[in-house]
């Protein structure tokens, strides 16, 4: 679907600062830290007896815990997928605007890629994991790409991805949190860095939101009410195993994480609750009458899932992964 004009327009307004927003919420390449700044060096003749004690410690990590892990990685690893969804919004030009959105794109790409490359190499060093079996999901979910709903629609993927890293940042940093429980106190750090990473990005993709509701109030408020309506979608939402239907699969790792409470229903409850404050979405003036429409339903909702929520019980049925050995 076309967008309207005042959209690529907004888009092009927001694009004129694009050099201040890649200096305020990436960082440069040289400065940033990499995989190796954690890895047992390959090159060290201590790397073997590190990759022994790396071994040990990985060994007390649960079995749920270790699930947990290997979704997350695979979605970091998915990351081909999401470059392509974003440089497809409406309002990003390769050819004439190298500058603009497609340099806030590439970069944020380059900073998210290290994330699974980290865990990755982490967990095929802990000897916990089928490295086969979970190569084999992350290639289905890249090959199956995921539907999120935003179309090309530049206001709802920013809603989406605010969304999206605030999810992440949690999901890290309670897996850091909980690493360090269980004695690890280098996967803590890993995870650690990567939730810091994360909500970064999301300080970023808000600040667009912010930017837009500045400029056309009711047409962000819509999207934003769209977004909610359908419910934001975890990007791995089509993950799959050898021989399980798409989606299944994920279901498992969701449950995984309830249990762990890495990432539950109160915590999306909560994130769309920042969300309103951090937009003053009661406060957003000029707003035509679909628009004071919209602010009714997102100020309503939050009060509304809790309600389900507290009728949701967490499953208790554990899954048998293909991706761990052990």
């Amino acid at each position: 679907m076309q967008l309207s004009n005042i959209r690529i327009e907004v888009m092009n307004y927001i694009a004129e600062k694009m050099d201040e927003i890649v200096n305020e919420y990436l960082k440069p390449i040289e400065q940033n830290w990499q995989p190796s700044d954690f890895l047992p060096d390959s090159t060290s003749e201590n790397f073997l007896p590190d990759v022994k004690l790396l071994q040990e410690s990985a060994k007390e990590l649960p079995y749920d815990y270790i699930a947990v892990l290997i979704g997350d990685t695979i979605t970091e690893e998915a990351l081909p997928t999401y470059e392509s969804w974003l440089i497809a919004m409406q309002g990003v030009d390769q050819a004439n605007q190298p500058n603009g959105w497609t340099k806030w794109i590439r970069a944020w790409t380059a900073e998210e890629n290290r994330h699974g490359d980290l865990l990755n190499k982490y967990l095929y060093l802990s000897g916990r994991v089928n490295m086969r079996e979970m190569e084999v999901s992350t290639q289905y979910l890249i090959a199956d790409g995921f539907d999120i709903q935003t179309g090309t629609d530049p206001y709802k993927n920013f809603v989406y991805t605010s969304f999206q890293e605030l999810a992440t940042n949690i999901s890290h940093r309670r897996t850091a949190t909980l690493a360090k429980q269980f004695g690890n106190n280098i996967l803590s750090k890993m995870c650690g860095v990567i939730a810091a990473d994360e909500m970064r990005h999301a300080k970023a993709y808000k600040s667009f939101v912010s930017r837009i509701f500045e400029v056309d109030p009711s047409e962000m408020m819509l999207a934003f009410e769209d977004m909610m309506k359908k419910k934001i979608v975890m990007p791995a939402h089509f993950l799959r195993e050898t021989g399980i239907r798409i989606g299944e699969t994920f279901s498992h790792f969701s449950d995984a994480a309830q249990r762990l409470g890495v990432y539950t229903t109160n915590d999306y409850i909560e994130i769309m609750e920042g969300l309103i404050a951090e937009w003053h979405i009661e406060k957003i003036a000029g707003l035509n009458e679909a628009g004071e429409k919209a602010r009714d339903y997102i100020m309503n909702l939050p009060n509304r899932l809790r309600r389900v929520a507290e009728r949701t019980k967490i499953p208790t049925l554990e899954y048998e992964f293909k991706w761990i050995s052990a």
